[in-house]
């Protein structure tokens, strides 16, 4: 199952938090295929019926039926750029 570093948890838990989402929403990642390499992200107020819920230190993450087969033994980290931007970086999981 994807892992959060304590840096992307932060992010997530700040993003959804700053959204005005209602309670109980988190961050959702949908896929192509699962074998696919991009990724779409949105907010979502809560998880669709089959996704895999990931909660890590406050933060949701709703993975979609194939973004969880994708990223099932990947890491998900996040970096905030001197912009503010944020970019999400998806690392094989240490042992």
């Amino acid at each position: 199952m994807l892992t959060l570093t304590d840096t992307a948890s932060t992010v997530v838990k700040e993003i959804v938090d700053r959204s005005g989402a209602p309670d109980g929403a988190g961050l959702r990642i949908d896929s192509e295929d699962a074998t696919g390499t991009e990724f779409g992200v949105a907010i979502a107020p809560a998880p669709e019926e089959r996704d895999a819920v990931v909660e890590q230190a406050g933060a949701r993450v709703y993975l979609a039926e194939n973004a969880a087969k994708a990223l099932d033994d990947k890491t998900l980290d996040a970096h905030v750029g001197e912009d503010g931007r944020v970019a999400f970086d998806i690392l094989p999981q240490q042992a």
